[in-house]
């Protein structure tokens, strides 16, 4: 079933408000994690996402969020840790192609390690 051109817009502007308000990408685009191109990497992942709903039926929650972090690590160099990504995925969840059922979470990191990645963690 093809979407119309009025409500892909539609959809596309709620990944735009979700992610434009995710604090893991604003402080990754904000720090020059992505590097001078950090804020049109974002832009671009708005594209991406809605892109990846539209090409995949029936996705999980888990391969939305796997696909983001892994732009997420590609674009940024950063590791989503901080348990955003579910929360996250719950706004944009609400399209009709996600189903809500949630994998067993990953298990806790083993070591803190200087590899230069950034780890952005859950604030207490």
């Amino acid at each position: 079933m093809a979407a119309s051109a009025a409500s892909r817009e539609v959809f596309t502007e709620g990944v735009r408000a979700v992610l434009q308000t995710w604090p893991v990408l604003q402080i990754a685009v904000d720090n020059g994690f992505g590097g001078v191109y950090g804020q049109q990497k974002a832009d671009w992942m708005v594209d991406v996402v809605q892109q990846y709903f539209h090409d995949n039926a029936d996705l999980q929650q888990y391969e939305v969020e796997d696909f983001i972090a892994e732009l997420m690590d590609q674009e940024f160099n950063t590791v989503v840790d901080d348990g955003s990504l579910p929360q996250e995925m719950e706004c944009e969840a609400s399209g009709p192609s996600v189903s809500r059922t949630h994998p067993p979470p990953p298990p806790p990191p083993t070591q803190d390690e200087e590899d230069g990645w950034t780890v952005v963690r859950k604030k207490k």
